[in-house]
């Protein structure tokens, strides 16, 4: 039997030959074995843990064997790395034996592997993170029918709270690499005229342990669920059942895929630029990646180190967040916060920089005050670590602490209205072309600015203790998240899955997708500023019954935006499979570095470095200078290891 060729990750060809076992990649390297791997390590670990905890009657309480749970998330972990190949590197050098070369594999089922090529990387993050994402939203549809009445209950009170709180977490680390994951790492490279990511292991590694970091959090509902919210505060955290050791492990384990992610990101950006590629003409998207990954690389350390702490706490009985054994759950508290809001500009900076890139090639303007918006995203991410004590205003932490982390928090909105303001001037006189990538920018500045006047509202202590806890914060959050990133993100697939998969996506389609989620989105959650004002506590399954009315509309409207949300599945589909078209090179007429390779994109990016001679903005400018060079025969072949890189 013949064996199947293999393509190296520099696209070169080569054909297995010996025995199985002296092949590169012999070892497991794809979901099946990955699946297995993980059932394995689990039952290893659940045992493991019963056997050491058998001697330690008061580690086991009410039933619940932390160890073994612990444990058993672990080892599962472990095994799914272990499946998937993502350890076969070290193993081998830990082990004095040369690695494999790794190699790609043609086809669909490439997909289905650990690749060092970023754009696989890519494209499996963009089916990663539409998975959770429609996870998530199934979890937000039990929320809503819950609240279509206060007295009538789908589920009971303890069901309902785990519910939010399941709903909560996956969205938000989910919404943590939604764009970083995928057009972060398909995009960063081609951007910056790079043939591939700094570490390609490191890549792939932060998407399979991203997939292990959901399933992990996704298993706390056979476990019975966590009853905390998403913010997981002590000492409810001491007190939950085994479904918290999910929350707490889960949220580990994600971290060292954002942490992975973000060193990679910075690494690949400072040092594999390509000639001619200086700061001052580094795409707005690669600067709020930069930005991001600075973010994602500092603060979510802060979040491993959280949860390794609540899980000590749970299995080892240490005292961490339990007050009367000497911890305080004030500590848990500044430690998530501490990451938690660096979190929500780690989910809004990409966002801006994708409509950053969209609104120049739309409006065929220069990109208005291009410094200005690079400096408020650098802006935004130093001073992001110094807001975060505004959620524990009503904490009954030291007040006097208070006027400061206002001050803070109404600081920020200096370089955030910086780069609002960038994407307004662009827009000044434009002549739009209103494409489905421009419609859903546009939108983001529509709800974003929502989002970003209730926001300053919120830094306000006195307002912020009135309505805290309330619908009015879970509006606001759900405006500056979901409707910036979300259709940041949106724009960005309508804009990029023709260079990423050499197809047009529906534009007819893609309208009706747009404008059911923009008018839904808006009629889902504009309400709750209204029934938070009036009252209604978050995380509660009943309420006052005069506010039945509202909840009902905002209910049908949730409703309404989950049909949206088929409707661009569907255009995936039929644009797709169904009834695929082809797209050109250059659909939108983009100047943009990425745009001016092969669709699809070769599996070495550029036949030769290019030489950087301008940044990608100068639309409708008389005698503006081209982009870049993209090299002649006269030009050295890209060779080496470290291309593109040595900017200045």
């Amino acid at each position: 039997m013949t064996e199947r060729p293999l393509a190296t990750t520099d696209g070169a060809s080569t054909a297995s030959r010996g025995p199985w076992t002296q092949r590169p990649g012999w070892m497991s390297q794809h979901l099946g074995t990955a699946i297995i791997g993980g059932i394995i390590g689990y039952l290893f670990g659940h045992w493991l843990g019963n056997a050491v905890s058998s001697n330690y009657a008061n580690i086991v309480n009410s039933g619940q064997n932390s160890i073994a749970d612990a444990l058993a998330l672990i080892f599962g972990v472990v095994g799914w790395l272990l499946g998937i190949g993502a350890l076969n590197y070290p193993l081998a050098k830990l082990a004095g034996r040369q690695p494999g070369k790794e190699t790609e594999v043609q086809g669909w089922s490439k997909y289905f592997r650990y690749s060092t090529n970023h754009k696989t990387v890519g494209l499996q993050y963009v089916v990663g993170v539409l998975l959770f994402l429609f996870t998530g939203g199934l979890l937000a549809m039990a929320i809503r029918t819950e609240l279509l009445s206060p007295t009538t209950h789908f589920f009971s009170a303890d069901t309902y709270i785990k519910i939010v709180s399941e709903h909560g977490t996956i969205m938000m680390m989910m919404a943590t690499s939604i764009v970083v994951g995928p057009l972060g790492n398909y995009l960063v490279p081609l951007m910056i005229g790079s043939r591939r990511m700094a570490f390609p292991r490191i890549e792939a590694f932060s998407f399979w342990i991203f997939v292990a970091g959901y399933m992990v959090i996704f298993s706390a509902l056979p476990y019975g669920g966590f009853p905390t919210g998403w913010t997981g505060y002590a000492p409810l955290q001491t007190q939950a059942g085994p479904g918290m050791v999910s929350y707490l492990f889960g949220f580990a384990v994600i971290g060292m895929g954002m942490m992975a992610a973000g060193f990679n990101i910075a690494v690949t950006i400072i040092n594999y630029r390509a000639p001619g590629m200086t700061w001052s003409r580094l795409p707005i998207f690669v600067w709020s990646i930069l930005a991001t990954a600075a973010l994602l690389t500092l603060a979510t350390p802060t979040l491993f180190a959280a949860g390794l702490f609540g899980l000590l706490d749970k299995t080892a009985q240490t005292a961490f967040y339990v007050t009367e054994h000497g911890g305080s759950s004030y500590l848990w508290e500044n430690l998530f916060w501490f990451f938690g809001h660096p979190e929500v500009y780690i989910m809004a900076l990409p966002g801006f920089g994708i409509v950053g890139e969209i609104l120049p090639v739309f409006t065929r303007k220069p990109l208005f005050a291009y410094k200005v918006g690079a400096a408020g995203m650098i802006g935004v991410s130093l001073l992001s670590f110094f807001v975060w004590q505004h959620h524990l205003f009503q904490s009954g932490i030291n007040p006097d602490m208070r006027p400061l982390f206002m001050l803070t928090t109404e600081l920020i909105s200096i370089p955030t209205g910086f780069i609002y303001l960038v994407g307004m001037g662009t827009l000044y006189k434009a002549k739009i072309r209103f494409e489905i990538p421009m419609l859903f920018a546009m939108a983001l500045y529509f709800n974003f600015l929502i989002g970003g006047v209730t926001g300053v509202f919120l830094s306000d202590v006195p307002v912020n203790v009135t309505v805290h806890g309330g619908f009015f914060v879970l509006s606001h959050f759900h405006y500056t998240i979901m409707g910036g990133l979300l259709f940041a993100f949106m724009a960005g697939l309508y804009y990029w899955l023709p260079k990423m998969t050499g197809r047009m996506m529906n534009k007819k389609i893609g309208l009706w997708h747009f404008w059911t989620m923009f008018i839904f989105f808006n009629l889902t959650f504009f309400p709750m500023f209204i029934i938070g004002l009036l009252g209604q506590p978050r995380r509660v399954f009943t309420y006052a019954k005069n506010l039945q009315g509202l909840n009902d509309f905002s209910s049908v409207s949730a409703f309404l935006l989950g049909v949206s949300f088929l409707i661009f599945f569907f255009n995936l589909v039929w644009s797709l499979y169904i009834n695929p078209k082809k797209a050109p090179a250059n659909p939108w007429d983009s100047l943009g570095l990425e745009w001016q390779t092969a669709t699809p994109v070769p599996a070495h990016n550029f036949d030769r470095i290019p030489v950087i001679l301008s940044d990608p903005y100068h639309y409708s400018e008389a005698d503006a200078p081209a982009v870049a060079d993209l090299g002649d025969d006269d030009r050295v072949p890209v060779t080496s290891s470290h291309d593109g890189s040595g900017a200045a």
